[in-house]
């Protein structure tokens, strides 16, 4: 028999105690921070960075001197340490901007003893993960209506920072409504248990610069499956509503239905945008949405 638990307002911060400190996910959730690097580290394996030679400031890698190329490339300092000529080459800037966000509302802190971790903590798990393997991949990566795109070796931190940093965040189930670029690429990552309608009025929004977008859904399988029986409570974490009913089973076919229905409807959405809808349980590894968003962003890319 499955039992649930929901976790507080606290705990869907991923930060220290001291939220308005901001200082450091690693001191509140360093098993977070371990598990979003562990993901990235796997997705590294099937990621295909975009970083080439080309105009720009950054400097990319030392390369041998072709003949025919003009002297003026060629670094002296380097060569002068073997016995070949090199060419100091920078890095082709045209880097793509990612967006993400995720949900930290009060649904997210539902858990279930199916489930390998709470949604909220599956959800910041690939929103840092993916962050980091973007990065790594040459991207630049932001928090929608938080932080501007960045390129930096430290993107976990700094977007965990940020997160700590946005308590506001905690009250709100739907993205904010925040300019982005038309070739962007946008991740939204949550239950997204609103109505349809509000979910598809945000997304709308997000899209009409033309940027592209995908959903995670992120689902207990409880909220699935619905295996209860007998006496229950239900309760809407959102509206601090609850309802006793006295035979919980006599309910699961019929909110299986809403379910399912719930589910066409975000599929509807998102395919009139041209967006993706990945559906993601809690009880399957963080890994797998992660690569499957990693792909996902790839082909739009290729299709673009």
């Amino acid at each position: 028999m499955a039992s649930t638990r929901v976790l507080d307002a606290a705990a869907r911060t991923p930060g220290r105690r001291e939220t308005e400190t901001a200082l450091s996910l690693a001191e509140r959730m360093p098993r977070l921070i371990l598990e979003a690097r562990r993901v990235a580290a796997t997705l590294a394996h099937g990621l295909h960075g975009r970083r080439r030679s080309g105009p720009g400031e950054s400097f990319w890698q030392f390369r041998p001197f072709v003949a025919g190329e003009a002297a003026s490339r060629i670094d002296w300092r380097r060569s002068g340490r073997d016995d070949r000529l090199y060419v100091r080459e920078r890095e082709w800037e045209a880097a793509h901007t990612v967006w993400f966000w995720v949900d930290r509302s009060a649904s997210m802190g539902f858990g279930s003893t199916l489930a390998q971790a709470p949604k909220i903590e599956r959800a910041l798990v690939l929103g840092l993960a993916l962050g980091d393997a973007f990065v790594e991949a040459g991207e630049r990566v932001g928090l929608l209506g938080l932080s501007r795109p960045q390129a930096t070796r430290t993107i976990v931190e700094r977007m965990a920072e940020t997160l700590v940093a946005d308590t506001s965040g905690l009250d709100e189930d739907l993205p904010p409504r925040a300019p982005v670029g038309r070739f962007d690429e946008v991740v939204l990552i949550g239950d997204f248990l609103s109505p349809p309608e509000q979910v598809r009025a945000s997304v709308a929004a997000i899209a009409a610069a033309g940027s592209r977008g995908h959903l995670v859904m992120v689902i207990d399988p409880v909220e699935e499956t619905f295996p209860f029986s007998g006496q229950a409570e239900l309760h809407d974490l959102e509206a601090g509503l609850s309802l006793r009913v006295g035979d919980a089973a006599s309910w699961g076919e019929a909110y299986r239905r809403r379910i399912r229905a719930h589910r066409d409807a975000l599929a509807e959405i998102v395919r009139a945008q041209g967006w993706t809808l990945t559906l993601h349980r809690t009880d399957r590894p963080a890994s797998e949405a992660a690569f499957r968003l990693v792909t996902l962003v790839a082909a739009a890319r290729g299709a673009g």
